[in-house]
């Protein structure tokens, strides 16, 4: 596959099967991941990764011209892999209830793993105003991305009965959105991956209720 430096922007990698990268850009791209979701953009150096990959910093170079192109290159695959998965939530389950209660679990599980596509998200969201403006754009699509999706959710419960809405789906959906969010890196911070749970389920349980 031709490398990244011969291409404009993204625009080789949109369109692209991650499957169809090469094996060492795989490589650089998986690393990227959890390391930005341990630590976010500005915790690591073409000099850090190169260590893990065990390749050059040119090396890295020739596959990935600049860390701004690698981690929009990151978020780009990610953003991929976290809404087909969504999708096929929706496909799989067709229950709004088990979906939002899924959703809530991918989130979860960034709490003591850094391999899902969704966990890389909160930390670039944080340093929103710190990083390259190409890298904020792909945050703030994957996270409207996000709104759409659980309003679209909470909007199908709500017609079959089982969700009860104290505002519009899409208000809704930002209200859950921040619960989560918020849980999820007030357990990180704390070393509690228990206190998710016990601050998102009651939010689920309150969308069940009839409201008053």
């Amino acid at each position: 596959m031709t490398s990244p430096q011969h291409q404009d922007g993204l625009s080789w990698l949109r369109d692209t099967p991650a499957g169809s990268l090469s094996p060492k850009a795989a490589e650089i791209v998986v690393h990227t991941r959890r390391i930005l979701s341990g630590g976010g953009y500005n915790s690591f150096s073409y000099a850090d990764l190169s260590e893990r990959v065990n390749l050059s910093k040119a090396g890295i170079h020739h596959h990935f011209p600049s860390k701004e192109l690698l981690v929009q290159a990151v978020v780009v695959l990610s953003r991929r892999e976290a809404e087909d998965g969504l999708d096929a939530l929706v496909r799989e389950l067709d229950d709004p209830l088990l979906e939002l209660t899924a959703y809530a679990r991918n989130w979860e599980s960034c709490i003591g793993s850094c391999d899902s596509p969704f966990c890389i998200y909160s930390m670039l969201w944080i340093e929103k105003s710190t990083i390259p403006e190409s890298v904020a754009e792909e945050v703030v699509a994957h996270f409207e991305f996000l709104n759409e999706w659980l309003a679209s959710v909470l909007k199908r419960g709500a017609e079959r009965g089982v969700l009860h809405l104290g505002a519009s789906p899409s208000v809704s959906a930002r209200a859950f959105m921040a619960i989560v969010q918020g849980a999820m890196l007030m357990a990180r911070a704390v070393d509690d991956p228990l206190s998710f749970g016990a601050i998102v389920n009651p939010a689920i349980r309150r969308l069940t209720r009839p409201l008053a």
